[in-house]
């Protein structure tokens, strides 16, 4: 009996089929694929679809495409002259919201600043810019401030008498005429310790002395009684005197200390109702030591006059913190402004106001609340030139032109350019130099390491030596060397750029097509009879851009970077509005105006961050590898 046919598995294993295991079918069905559950599409589209998926190389090229996009526009939009200094505008403070909000509205605190009596504001500040007083502080000082008040007057004894002069004296420099009638009475509180180690207190006579130094009544003998000083003088001038009050003192005790008078108040009263009279034996009082003090370094009419050394200690002074309008000082109402001719003719012109030159400043009308013009008080009229002069209060900002007080959203630099403006015309600038010479250096780098990298061999050995020779010269000597034989314009730093620039990324090219020149569908191509441009712009090429671009795409930040390392060294472009060029002009303000570095510099670092984010978002999108993948 034969034996019948037995069926086994790939492992040996027999098997057991039965009729039920198998399906009929109808030898005219049609077989075909499936149809595939995606949607068929390109390199293009796949790698966009994988760029998007890193959300952080969107916000990055997002920032980019904003960087760019406000360095093209805000140039062209922004109405502010960033070509002719304006020295007016120098270092005002950012500015958005209207002065008063408290935030980014042009003002700035300013600390300790002393206060002045005479202007009763800050000294050196005008009134009308400060917005608030946020704080007053008082102190004590020993030194002499022409701000200051109050005090003790220190009148020093030099010493070294003879027998010609047998003291010194504090007298005050202007003639009194002193009787009986307009009952004269001179009171001095005087301090009875000396105000440090090394003083003594001085013997003092008080007397009245004529023109000529002459001594002509004692109104105290010479004493060291330091209890207050009341004295009478009408009682003791028998007949009217031109005089001057004079202190005489002289060493007292040892003489090795320093002698002194240490006048708290002097206060020199008459009971004459004549107002000239009244005045000026005010100015003999010394109320206010500090005041006594600025007479005598001033010498004005009425200062006290010494043969010793007048000081002053314990003085009073008060130090401001307050919020200060910058727009308003620099822009706003300005006094005592000339005012020529040919300006008031053009605002006549317009119909902004009337003026008679023949008439005078009386005549000065505004008819117009665009004219800048608020007063006038004053003409002069040059022959010679016939041309007329003003001088008048005006709103500055009118006058240079604005129909409203401007606001500079970042500040102003030393030049009064508009800080924005400025940074992104540097930044336009400083884009197209660095992006050309990217693209040329891409190009030319792609090209030699793809060379290098594929053939291999000699010409790899002879590529890379000549790369070593060549980047062994500093670039900064490169650089040097293009500007003196060049000229320094953008030409000559582009070609600085390109001559070493490509030399990175052809040494990222020649290191990848190592990586995969031997891979197994290369050979497989090859064999096939690829040409070595198919093998290299086909099959390698695509495959290593992706790490390519990543270092790639980080020359646009550098070259920037690079521009501004040469303006710090002098060496940048001259005459040119760029990135670099603007750092090295506000360097020297960094500790003073810390805007114009912070600003430029926030700019430069989102570059770089977005270069770097943008750059690994192309390194995942162009990878082959990652074709189709979630």
């Amino acid at each position: 009996m034969a034996e019948s046919k037995k069926t086994y598995d790939a492992y040996g294993n027999e098997l057991h089929l039965q009729k039920s295991d198998f399906e009929f079918k109808q030898a005219n069905e049609k077989i075909h694929d499936s149809k595939f559950e995606t949607k068929a599409t390109t390199f293009a589209k796949d790698a966009f679809k994988r760029f998007c998926k890193n959300k952080s190389s969107v916000v990055g090229a997002f920032i980019i495409g904003v960087l760019v996009l406000m360095s093209i526009f805000v140039p062209m939009i922004s109405p502010y002259d960033i070509d002719t200094p304006n020295q007016y505008q120098a270092f005002l403070e950012p500015k958005v919201f209207e002065t008063g909000t408290g935030f980014w509205d042009g003002t700035k605190v300013i600390e300790k600043i002393v206060y002045d009596p005479v202007t009763e504001g800050p000294a050196g500040y005008e009134n009308d810019s400060v917005i608030e007083i946020l704080e007053r502080r008082e102190e004590k000082i020993d030194t002499y401030s022409q701000y200051a008040t109050g005090g003790t007057y220190i009148y020093s004894v030099d010493g070294g008498f003879t027998s010609s002069r047998p003291y010194d004296y504090l007298q005050h420099y202007t003639n009194v005429k002193f009787n009986s009638q307009d009952g004269f009475n001179l009171a001095i509180t005087f301090e009875n310790e000396p105000h440090k180690e090394g003083y003594t207190l001085a013997e003092y006579q008080i007397v009245i002395v004529d023109s000529m130094g002459t001594e002509k009544v004692v109104l105290q003998d010479w004493s060291t009684d330091y209890s207050d000083v009341n004295i009478n003088i009408s009682e003791k001038v028998t007949a009217p005197i031109n005089g001057k009050i004079r202190i005489n003192a002289r060493q007292a005790e040892d003489p090795n200390l320093t002698a002194c008078l240490l006048i708290k108040n002097l206060t020199l009263t008459t009971t004459s109702t004549d107002e000239e009279l009244i005045n000026l034996v005010d100015e003999i009082s010394i109320t206010d030591a500090n005041r006594t003090k600025n007479y005598v370094i001033k010498k004005d009419i009425g200062y006290w006059q010494s043969t010793g050394v007048t000081d002053v200690y314990d003085i009073n002074i008060v130090y401001l913190t307050f919020v200060y309008d910058t727009y308003e000082a620099a822009l706003g109402r300005t006094k005592d402004y000339d005012i020529g001719g040919s300006m008031i003719t053009k605002y006549i012109e317009n119909g902004w106001c009337e003026y008679d030159f023949e008439v005078g400043p009386e005549s000065f009308k505004v008819l117009d609340d665009r004219c800048p013009i608020e007063e006038i008080y004053a003409q002069s009229y040059n022959k010679d030139l016939d041309i007329y002069n003003l001088t008048g209060t005006v709103q500055l900002y009118k006058v240079l032109g604005y129909e409203e007080m401007p606001k500079f959203i970042v500040g102003t630099n030393a030049a009064g350019f508009d800080l924005f403006k400025q940074a992104f015309r540097g930044l336009r600038t400083s884009l197209a130099l660095s992006v050309v010479a990217f693209l040329v250096c891409f190009l030319f780098g792609l090209c030699w390491g793809s060379i290098s990298g594929y053939f291999g061999g000699n010409v790899d050995l002879f590529m890379e030596r000549f790369c070593d020779i060549l980047g062994g010269v500093p670039w900064i000597v490169v650089m040097t060397l293009a500007i003196v034989l060049l000229g320094n314009n953008l030409v000559t730093f582009g070609l600085a750029l390109c001559l070493t620039g490509w030399m990175g990324t052809a040494a990222r090219t020649r290191t990848q097509f190592y990586r995969f020149k031997g891979r197994e569908y290369i050979l497989s191509s090859r064999t096939l009879g690829a040409s070595d441009g198919r093998l290299i712009f086909k099959h390698i090429l695509p495959n290593a851009m992706g790490t390519i671009v990543t270092g790639a795409v980080l020359m646009i930040p550098s070259a920037i970077f690079s521009e501004a390392t040469l303006s710090y060294l002098n060496l940048g472009l001259k005459g040119t509005h760029s990135f670099g060029t603007l750092l090295s002009d506000n360097q020297m303000y960094l500790s003073s105006y810390p805007v114009l570095i912070l600003f430029p510099a926030i700019i430069i670092s989102l570059i770089m961050i977005s270069f770097n984010l943008f750059g690994n978002g192309l390194r995942d999108a162009l990878n082959p590898s990652l074709k189709g993948s979630e």
